[in-house]
């Protein structure tokens, strides 16, 4: 059987990739996860093919010309994420369930193109504030980045609306129960 897809979406910051890698933990769930392609660096200890596909300007073009993008958009002026529209085959053909974590953009067109074998997700933090304390106890960014990181949160809040649920991370085992019960429900999985 062919597996669906469950589209994630939020703020950096609102900890969406701990939501995501706490589901993965669940094999009852039956997740596949899709990397993502940027055309930015590896940040720290990030891998490519595991974190992302770290393309170079160039790379990231020609896919885009030759239409091997399910999905892409420049988050920020000068890199580029996207999803490989060979990544959703390859999950979903294994019959493995995708979740992709992806940009509001990003995640509203892939609702689109996938209808109702798709599931959107918004993980929408608490506040402003907390957002911005999460995201400088990071310790990867500058003040510089983190308040451009920050503007761009309150845009993509806005889009919150447009999406088939929205969870608040205000508690995250809270959230990634919330989370779990959305994908069992959307992909008719008992509860654990």
């Amino acid at each position: 059987m062919k597996g669906k897809i469950i589209i994630l979406s939020a703020p950096s910051g609102t900890g969406k990739s701990t939501i995501i890698g706490r589901l993965m933990e669940d094999a009852g769930l039956r997740l596949g996860f899709s990397v993502s392609a940027t055309s930015r660096k590896p940040r720290g200890e990030e891998k490519n093919g595991v974190d992302y596909f770290f393309l170079s300007e160039d790379d990231f073009q020609r896919k885009i010309e030759r239409g091997e993008f399910v999905e892409w958009e420049e988050v920020y002026a000068g890199t580029r994420y996207g999803t490989l529209e060979s990544e959703v085959a390859r999950v979903t053909s294994e019959g493995y369930n995708l979740i992709m974590d992806v940009d509001v953009k990003g995640a509203l067109n892939i609702k689109k193109r996938y209808g109702d074998d798709a599931i959107s997700i918004f993980i929408m933090p608490p506040d402003v504030a907390t957002l911005g304390a999460r995201l400088r106890s990071r310790g990867t960014d500058t003040e510089e980045t983190i308040e451009r990181r920050l503007g761009k949160a309150e845009y993509e809040m806005g889009f919150a609306d447009r999406f088939d649920k929205v969870v608040i991370n205000d508690n995250l085992d809270d959230a990634v129960a919330d989370v779990d019960s959305l994908i069992r429900d959307f992909a008719g999985i008992e509860p654990s």
